[in-house]
């Protein structure tokens, strides 16, 4: 990185976005969760375990994981059409499948749990949150993991490798990278590309990605144990 490069919003390459979590926000859900980072307002609604009667649509061996996400019209500034596109399609079987390798899904045979993830104000970098917000979610609900999954994106803007990429520094960046992980373990549950990056440019990213993922996770941990104090 460039000594003293700064972004349009005065943040170093390395600097995140100033992030707010809660859970339990939602009365009528069996886990809940709302994350702010910059601009970006997002809730979650987690609903199950509960059984499944279809044979279709259920497994034997284990709960399926149902992810719906959606932006709200206002969310944007061109007032988005309202219901399902294809982006918002696309997005929820990412979420489903970042999330799926921390949860023990095998304990709920024939089961379905399910997640309305809510966009409420979208400024870049909502499907890294919605990944967050659902692991927060998820713990809120007790539903057993192996680790509270984080996420966030990196990219080039500028020539620089960045984290945490706003709407604006997308639109006009190089390339974009969401990255989602199991921090205790490090492994990678999500990783996409759009733009390009040359081989010590993708380490660099991956490396920054790690970071920010490893200081996020700290945040979701501090937000449970602030809910449940420690118990």
């Amino acid at each position: 990185m460039t000594d003293g490069y700064k972004r349009d919003d005065g943040r170093t390459p390395n600097m995140l976005r100033e992030l707010k979590m809660n859970v339990g926000v939602l009365n009528n859900a069996d886990g809940s969760a709302y994350v702010e980072c910059g601009n970006n307002k997002i809730i979650v609604g987690v609903y199950g375990p509960r059984k499944l009667h279809s044979k279709k649509h259920s497994k034997i061996d284990g709960a399926v994981l149902r992810c719906k996400y959606n932006m709200a019209p206002f969310s944007v500034t061109e007032r988005k059409r309202p219901g399902t596109d294809r982006r918002s399609t696309e997005i929820s079987k990412l979420i489903s499948e970042a999330i799926t390798p921390a949860i023990f899904l095998e304990k709920y045979p024939r089961s379905s749990i399910d997640v309305s993830i809510e966009v409420l104000e979208a400024d870049g970098g909502t499907r890294c949150l919605g990944i967050v917000a659902t692991s927060l979610a998820l713990a809120d609900a007790e539903i057993p993991m192996r680790d509270l999954i984080s996420a966030c994106a990196v990219g080039k803007v500028d020539g620089e490798i960045v984290l945490d990429l706003s709407e604006a520094e997308d639109q006009k960046g190089e390339a974009d990278m969401p990255v989602a992980m199991m921090p205790r373990t490090n492994e990678i549950t999500l990783i996409q590309m759009d733009g390009h990056l040359t081989q010590n440019e993708f380490v660099e990213a991956l490396d920054l990605a790690y970071s920010g993922c490893n200081y996020i996770n700290k945040l979701q941990k501090e937000t449970i144990l602030k809910k449940y104090g420690g118990a």
